[in-house]
Order: C-alpha cells, then structure tokens, then sequence
C-alpha cells in the first residue's frame, strides 16, 4: 500500500494559498473586461436551471447530444434579440421623422401647443418664451444651429462602437452559457465540494442562499416588470399614446427596477399633455401610480423578501446599489449579495451559535 501523504506544513500551506491567489489575481486581470458577460452566463444559467434540468430529466439520454443546450441557449438569445430589433427597427424609422422635423422648424418655426396658455401661473410666460426663441423661424433657426449635423454623426459613431461591444459580450455571454447548460450538473458538483473544504457547511448554505436570491429577483423584477410593461402598453394604447408598444416595451425595462415605471409613463403623461388629451394625460398617471403602487409595495415584497428572506428596504438598497455599481447586472448582483451577508449575519448571531 502507497503510503498516506503527509500533511503539508505551515509554509507550504502559505505558499499554496500565495500561489492562488496571485493566479485567480492574474486570470481575474486578464478576463476583467467580460466578467460582466460571465456574470449575465451565470444569472441566466441560475434563472433558467430549473426548466432546463425538468427538460433535460424528459430528454432522450446520450453523452454527446448538444441539441438541449444548444436550444435553450438560442431560446434565451430570442428573448433579448426579438425584443432589442423591434424597439431598435422603431428608433430607426423616427430618426428620419426627427430629422425632417428639425428642417422644418428652421424654416417655418414651431407654433407653441395649445395647453400651455392653460397651464396654470407659469402658462403666459412659457407662451411668451416659446414664440419668442421657437415659433419665430429665424430665432427657431438660431437655436436649433446648435444641433451640429457632424456631431450627431460622431455621436451616432460612438453609439455604433458601443453597440458593437455590447454584441461581442452578448455573444460571449451565450456562448457561456452554453457551457454551463451542457455542464453544469458536474460544474455544480464541485463547486458544493469546494465550498464544503472551505468553508464547511456554511458554504453551501451561502450558495444556496445566492441561488434562491437569484430566482426571487428574477421573479420579482423581471416578471413583475413584464407585467406592469404589458398592463401600461393597453392603458397607452386607450389612452393614445403615439407608439404604445414601444413604450410599453420601455416601461417593461425600467419597471425591473423599482418605480422605474414612473419615469416612462410619466413621460407618456407629458406627451400627451404636450398633444393637448389631458383627460388621457390624467388616465395614465392614475392607472400608471396604481400599478406600480400594488406591484412594488405587495408583490415584490412577496416574491424577492420570501426566496431572500430579506426585509424589502434591504432588497430595495441592494438593488439601487447594485444597479448604481454594475449597471442591469446589479439588479441581481445586489440582493444576492446582501442575502448572504444576512445570512451570515443571523448565523454568527444565532443564540445557540458556538
């Protein structure tokens, strides 16, 4: 029989925990820059386990069948392409709108709307402004000289190099996440057994935590913000709202984070006032506050507090945190994070703790 290994010494175990960490140090530096993609592979991969391993419990057995993973994977591309190319294809088409607009009220001006007269105390004077600096065409044309042609040329170059990053992480993210659906039930594994060499029971515990975090915010935020985005798209559209799609698909983005909403039906409201509907204005205001009223003071609450066991003022810092840190990815980075700081929290101070 070999004989058992010794146990390593004081400075070996120093010089191999040195030896980590500069090495995750350097992979860490030399990956920073798609940390985020791999961090959007993990949150979608945790959000969306559970229907993937039912599917692949009823999926025909074979070590080499892909077809699983790589169907999930290209699900999950459609929730955001289709989306993002139908809200892209409508900035598209009012580009060109905005651009004649601008034409025309250099040349013939921009007549101030009706509700403004009736605006209460301030109304006369923003009459006054605007057919002062707008509804007259040269001073029209002296404000808007300042809209520059070749800067909105270099500004929309700048959006087009942006936009081509965000596609090169996208497709690193699926990429990714391939991966991780083909191997995350062995990639699970060992992670468990990590966490249990270092740091007993209470690691799992924390990664258990983390995951359950992840579903509640996915639950919480993104169906609940798909909801408020599909309630507010029909209240824009009886309210008539110009584009009520593409500001119900807005509302469905901002409504993720917590009175996200306000802003975008806020802005419909104004528009409509601007269009002079200020019955419809009032309509939306109304339907909008009480949507986001019941959805972020009872059924938030309910979803993310219950999975994280968190009081819903620590899932609300941990989102606008998290959102203000690491932008989309906060949303769930955020409340993750402080569910295991909580957890650990009520273990370390747990009566019976020892």
């Amino acid at each position: 029989m070999d004989p058992l290994p010794k146990p390593m010494s004081r400075p070996q175990l120093f010089a191999r925990v040195a030896l980590a960490a500069v090495l995750i140090g350097l992979a860490l530096w030399a990956l920073h820059a798609f940390l985020p993609a791999l961090a959007w592979a993990g949150v979608l991969a945790i959000a969306v386990w559970p229907l993937y391993r039912w599917a692949h419990g009823r999926w025909p057995p074979g070590p080499r069948n892909l077809l699983l993973p790589i169907g999930f994977t290209l699900a999950v591309a459609l929730v955001f392409i289709v989306p993002l190319g139908f809200v892209a294809a409508q900035v598209a088409g009012e580009v060109h709108s905005v651009v004649l607009w601008i034409d025309t009220a250099a040349k013939s001006g921009i007549p101030p709307p009706d509700v403004l007269a009736n605006l209460p105390l301030a109304g006369p004077r923003l009459t006054a402004w605007w057919r002062e600096n707008l509804a007259d065409p040269g001073a029209a044309a002296e404000l808007l000289r300042h809209v520059n042609r070749s800067d909105l040329l270099l500004s929309g170059r700048a959006v087009g190099a942006e936009v081509v990053h965000r596609v090169v992480l996208f497709g690193f993210t699926l990429l990714t996440l391939f991966f991780l659906f083909r191997d995350g039930a062995s990639l699970a594994k060992q992670m468990r057994r990590a966490s249990q060499r270092a740091f007993g029971s209470a690691g799992e515990r924390v990664g258990g935590q983390i995951i359950a975090s992840v579903h509640g915010t996915v639950d919480g935020l993104v169906l609940v913000g798909l909801g408020e985005g599909l309630l507010l798209g029909f209240a824009y559209a009886l309210a008539g709202v110009p584009h009520p799609t593409l500001f119900g698909g807005l509302t469905m983005v901002a409504a993720m984070v917590p009175f996200g909403a306000l802003l975008v039906f806020g802005a419909a409201a104004l528009l409509l006032v601007v269009q002079g509907a200020m019955a419809a204005a009032i309509a939306v205001v109304v339907t909008g506050s009480v949507v986001v009223f019941i959805a972020d003071h009872f059924v938030r609450p309910v979803l993310i507090g219950g999975a994280t066991r968190l009081p819903f003022l620590w899932v609300l810092l941990g989102i606008l945190g998290g959102v203000e840190n690491w932008g989309l990815l906060g949303l769930f980075l955020g409340p993750a994070i402080m569910a295991a700081l909580m957890l650990l929290w009520r273990e370390w101070t747990a009566e019976d703790h020892s």
